[in-house]
């Protein structure tokens, strides 16, 4: 995720203080992994520093000058474009879960158990995911059907793969 763009994304609302867009960043898309606050000063001043946003105002308080950031016209164009362009799907064809399998063939370990064992740790995220799918708003749903259609192709391929130890077996050892 582009946390740049995103935070250019909830400017496009209005003018907002860094903690606000923090704080609107961990409500909309942060749920698993909010932002720190220390990311969102950095990449706004980034985005300061590109011409992206400017500084709408400043308020003295007890602390620190809070800035208040508001988007530039440069900035609109940009999240507009971010917007436009596809995400690259992401392949797994150097999947960690892959090596494994092949190494425990070549070294007389049980891929089987360690099929068995992933199996199982899916099966487990799938239920926690399912759980908090019920539980959630809209947007949270979406969010876990994401997670879960992926871990649904894992088990497929988990799957497809203990139907196949033999021959892979016979292939890696050759």
């Amino acid at each position: 995720m582009s946390i740049g763009h995103t935070l250019l994304g909830l400017l496009e609302a209005g003018p907002r203080h860094g903690y606000d867009l923090k704080r609107a960043f961990d409500e909309k898309f942060g749920h698993d992994r909010p932002l720190h606050y220390g990311q969102v000063y950095s990449t706004m001043s980034r985005l300061l520093k590109n011409g992206l946003v400017e500084v709408d105002g400043v308020e003295a308080g007890g602390g620190p000058e809070r800035k208040r950031y508001a988007i530039t016209e440069a900035g609109i164009t940009d999240v507009e474009a971010w917007l436009k362009q596809p995400e690259k799907p992401e392949p797994y064809l150097q999947s960690t879960l892959y090596t494994k399998v092949v190494l425990a063939l070549l070294t007389g370990r049980s891929a089987g158990d360690l099929l068995d064992t992933q199996r199982a740790e899916h099966l487990r995220l799938m239920r926690i995911l399912t759980d908090r799918k019920r539980r959630g708003d809209l947007s949270d749903q979406l969010i876990c059907d994401h997670a879960l259609f992926h871990l649904e192709a894992d088990l497929r391929w988990l799957e497809l793969t203990a139907a196949r130890l033999d021959q892979l077996a016979t292939e890696v050892r050759a």
